[in-house]
Parts: C-alpha cells; structure tokens; sequence
C-alpha cells in the first residue's frame, strides 16, 4: 500500500498510515481506527484513538450524517476505475454535510483519478497496487487552470476571470 496526502498549501506527499482497519469482531486497539459503518453504529462510548469509517460509493450520506463530528476519518472504497459514486459521495460529505475531517479514497486509486478526486473533496489517496508513488505525486501538478467549482474554486472560470 502507497498512501500519498495532498495539501494545497503543503503539497503532495507520501505519508505513513496511523490507522489500523478493523474488521466487525476485533477488539479495540489503544489507536487510531476504521471501523465498517456498521460497526460504527454499535459504538456509543468513547474510543482509544481517533475513530474512522470505511464505506463504498454507494453509501447513502444520511447514513453517515450522524456519526461525523465524531469522525476523524471517512475512507471511500472505490471498486474499479469507471465507478463514479465515490466522487458523490466525497462532494456531498463536504458540500451538504458540511464534514471537515479527512476523506480518503481506497481501492482501485490509480494516477488519472487524483487531481479530480482531489477537486470533488478527497484529500488522501490509497494508491492501487502498481501506481509509481512519485508519479502520483506529480498528478496535482497536471492542470493549472480549472473551468467548474470545486473544492478548490467556488467559482466557475468565467466569474473568476471577470472578477465577481
């Protein structure tokens, strides 16, 4: 696993994973975990470390709505390259819900996929087996002009071209 981190004001870079992923019957370690969502709902106290939640592209935000202010960390799997939900969901977390806390993108992560990924809210990246770590890096630095809003623009280029 290649976890890269993408910070506007701090770059991309490669990163170690603090968390550890629980599957639905292990103990609580005294650390940072993910938990699946349904684990997440079983646990009404507090935990050792920082708590996170694994969930797929299909995952309804409502689901989640009342569980993030006590999430450190929502981790999206992506299936394969060609489904789209987990760009949905990562744009609804930030925009409707309001969530603050890091989003990051699992499965199959592969380079073409970052730099949007990173627009619709992600902000760390587990790379797909095979992906050149310092390549990935380099995909932020792709594109220097973006037309749509995004995470990084509220503004469509022609507002912000004309200054309002």
């Amino acid at each position: 696993m290649s976890l890269i981190r993408h910070e506007p004001d701090a770059g991309t870079r490669p990163i170690e994973d603090a968390w550890v992923s629980l599957s639905d019957g292990e103990t609580l370690p005294s650390r940072d975990v993910i938990v699946t969502l349904e684990r997440l709902a079983q646990l009404d106290g507090d935990v050792p470390g920082r708590l996170g939640v694994v969930v797929d592209g299909a995952t309804d935000p409502e689901a989640l709505a009342p569980h993030l202010q006590r999430l450190s960390l929502i981790a999206i799997e992506l299936p394969k390259f060609t489904d789209g939900r987990a760009y949905s969901l990562a744009r609804l977390l930030r925009d409707r819900y309001g969530y603050t806390g890091t989003l990051r993108a699992v499965g199959h992560v592969l380079r073409d996929q970052l730099f949007y990924m990173w627009r619709c809210g992600f902000d760390e990246f587990d790379l797909a087996e095979g992906v050149n770590v310092e390549d990935a890096v380099a995909a932020f630095d792709d594109f220097t002009i973006t037309y749509q809003p995004a995470e990084d623009h509220e503004q469509p280029i022609w507002r912000r071209r004309r200054g309002g």
